[in-house]
C-alpha cells in the first residue's frame, strides 16, 4: 500500500512545481488534512532540498533565482509595455507627486512622462536608481526623489531598511505599482520578498494606486504578496493574458484599462 504522506507530499511538490507558491491553507483544502499535517509536509520537502519554506507556505528550490535584471526584461513584451506606459503616464497630471516603481514597465512610463512636455511641477518618488536617472532630463520640470535603503541587484532598487521611512512620510497622489502576479483570489504578488515589502508601503502611502503589468502576469501567483485587488483603484495592462484572465479581473472589483 502507498505511503499517503509520501503521496501529499509528491503532490504538493509537483503543485509547487506548476504554481509557483503553495499556500498552507489551500493546501489543506485541496488535499483534505489539516493546515498542520501541510505545514509537516512542506517542511518534509524542505529538508529533502524540494522546496523553501515561505511565510505561509513554500515555493519551489529555483525561485529564488527567478528574477532577472532589469536590463533584460526591458526587452520581453516591449510593445506592450510601451503601450501601459503611454496610458499610465497620461493618468498623471502637473502639480501632482507620484510613485514610480521599480522594473522595466515603471521605466516605460518614465519613459513617456519626459515626452509630455506640457508637465511641470510633477515630483517623482522612486525606490529605482535607473528610473530615477532616466528622469535626470526632465529636471526641473520634476522634482526626483529616490527612497533611501538597502541597493539590491537584478532590479538596481533601494529597499528596507529606511526606505519605510521616507515611504511612510509621503503622500502620493498616484502610485504606480508594478508585480509578478495578479489573480482574482490570491490578488497582487511579486517573486521577491523585499521589493514586495516596499511596493505595500507605497500603495498604502497612495491616494490612489494603479497596477501596471503586461498579460503575462495575471492568474500568475507568486510568494510575496503586495496587496489585495481592493487595494488598487485600477489596472492598466496590455499584450496577450490567459484566455478569461481579463474578464475574471474585472469580475472580482477591478477595474481594467487595456491601453
Amino acid at each position: 500500500m502507498s505511503d499517503p504522506a509520501a503521496v501529499r507530499r509528491s503532490t504538493l511538490a509537483m503543485l509547487l512545481t506548476s504554481r509557483g507558491f503553495v499556500r498552507v491553507a489551500d493546501a489543506s483544502l485541496e488535499l483534505g488534512v489539516s493546515e498542520v499535517t501541510v505545514r509537516a509536509d512542506l517542511s518534509a520537502l524542505a529538508r529533502d532540498g524540494r522546496a523553501v519554506r515561505v511565510h505561509g507556505g513554500a515555493m519551489p528550490v529555483d525561485a529564488l533565482v527567478r528574477e532577472s535584471p532589469v536590463e533584460s526584461t526591458r526587452d520581453q513584451q516591449a510593445d506592450a509595455k510601451r503601450s501601459i506606459g503611454i496610458a499610465a503616464a497620461h493618468l498623471v497630471s502637473s502639480g501632482d507627486c507620484i510613485y514610480l516603481d521599480a522594473g522595466s514597465t515603471a521605466l516605460a512610463i518614465a519613459e513617456v512622462l519626459l515626452e509630455r512636455r506640457e508637465l511641470h511641477d510633477v515630483i517623482v518618488v522612486t525606490s529605482a536608481l535607473p528610473l530615477a536617472l532616466a528622469l535626470e532630463p526632465g529636471i526641473p520640470r520634476f522634482e526626483v526623489v529616490v527612497t533611501g535603503g538597502t541597493l539590491r541587484p537584478l532590479q538596481h532598487s533601494l529597499v528596507n531598511p529606511f526606505a519605510a521611512t521616507m515611504l511612510a512620510a509621503l503622500r502620493f497622489d498616484l502610485a504606480f505599482i508594478g508585480c509578478n502576479g495578479i489573480h482574482p483570489r490570491h490578488g497582487v504578488t511579486n517573486v521577491n520578498l523585499p521589493e514586495a515589502e516596499v511596493k505595500t508601503l507605497a500603495v498604502r502611502s497612495a491616494q490612489r494606486a494603479v497596477l501596471v503589468a503586461d498579460g503575462s502576469k495575471l492568474m500568475r501567483i507568486d510568494p510575496a504578496v503586495i496587496g489585495g485587488l481592493g487595494d488598487f483603484a485600477q489596472l492598466v495592462t496590455a499584450g496577450e493574458a490567459p484566455d478569461g484572465a481579463v474578464e475574471a479581473v474585472r469580475s472580482a472589483g477591478l477595474e481594467v484599462l487595456a491601453a
